[in-house]
């Protein structure tokens, strides 16, 4: 098969390609800008003017279309429209962020809670759009392909919407790994490298379970749905199969990086503010992901442990600037003690 993946050297983009072509099948790149040593084809363009290279990729005669960085019903409305009749499937990623229980935690949904797990027929959130435009300001200067419309729950109607052209949805969760741009191990291994013999954790947030996924393992699954008939018209939560808490996903972090020190967990009031994330906490984010390993067969290709230890071996390489807004060590010993 001939495999086409917008957005192809970004963070996911590299394990899904390895993931198909260790199966044996073609992959073409779009991105925007050329790697430094191409093994494989590749189109250089800009994902927001994706109809100026119709001609170019419709040329190409597709098996199936991967898009890694769907934005917006618009995009995915544009991404339908080019490739209906010139590829045999579409599959997008969207994100667990379009359920209902999303909306809750950040207080754009009313009570009553959602009940977990989430599964793929979960309830969805009733209002679009649920990041402010400063959050999304703050996240275009991090991953330059989100446009002003981010939403995924657009995203995933246009794809499932052509009967003519079959889609596939694959909902993701917090990836992490070597090149997550959003450091998502730095608030605990940072403390943990700066000798800290204590981190403060604020009770709720120590509680908060959410989905989590290496993205090696998440470049397999991408793979595995692209390549499975059985996937299209359906839509698949990705994922680890068990959602840590946060407090028992530090421990993990704390036992790879051998930190011999303890966790505190205090009431809110006695923490500073900077370690009490914003919304409702008593909303869990605990996803079902049975149906990818059930219906398709897909099965993690990296352990947990070897996940946790290549992430942090990445993150003591490539530090994120520290905002000494959110390591104010004194005030955490103040809260101690």
């Amino acid at each position: 098969m001939r495999v086409l993946l917008i957005g192809g050297n970004g963070f996911i983009g590299p394990y899904v390609a390895s993931a198909l072509e260790r199966r044996g099948h073609e992959v073409v790149l779009f991105h925007r800008k050329r790697s430094a040593a191409a093994s494989r084809q590749e189109i250089v363009g800009d994902r927001r003017h994706l109809a100026e290279y119709a001609v170019e990729l419709r040329a190409l005669r597709l098996d199936v279309v991967i898009d890694l960085i769907l934005s917006s019903g618009t995009q995915a409305r544009a991404l339908m429209h080019l490739f209906s009749g010139h590829t045999g499937r579409v599959v997008a990623l969207s994100s667990c962020d379009v359920y209902r229980a999303c909306g809750v935690l950040h207080g754009s949904e009313p009570l009553p809670l959602e009940s977990l797990p989430l599964t793929e027929s979960s309830p969805l959130r009733s209002t679009l759009q649920t990041y402010p435009p400063a959050q999304i300001k703050m996240l275009q200067q991090v991953f330059g392909w989100l446009d002003d419309e981010y939403d995924k729950i657009p995203v995933e109607r246009e794809i499932l919407g052509q009967p003519a052209l079959p889609g596939t949805v694959l909902r993701l969760p917090m990836v992490y790994g070597p090149g997550d741009r959003l450091h998502r191990f730095a608030p605990v291994l940072t403390r943990i490298d700066d000798r800290r013999p204590i981190i403060l954790f604020e009770e709720k947030h120590a509680a908060w379970r959410s989905p989590r996924g290496f993205v090696a393992n998440v470049g397999e699954a991408v793979a595995v749905a692209a390549l499975h008939e059985r996937a299209a018209h359906r839509i698949f939560n990705v994922g680890d199969a068990a959602c840590q808490t946060e407090l028992e996903w530090a421990r993990l972090i704390a036992r790879s990086a051998s930190w011999a020190g303890r966790f505190v967990v205090l009431p809110a009031p006695q923490v500073p503010s900077y370690l009490r994330p914003p919304g409702n906490l008593d909303q869990h984010w605990v996803v079902d992901t049975r149906r990818i390993r059930g219906e398709l067969g897909y099965a993690d290709a990296v352990s947990n442990d070897d996940a946790i230890a290549a992430t942090i071996e990445w993150e003591r390489r490539n530090r994120a600037p520290k905002d000494p807004a959110s390591f104010d060590y004194a005030a955490e010993d103040r809260a101690i003690t």
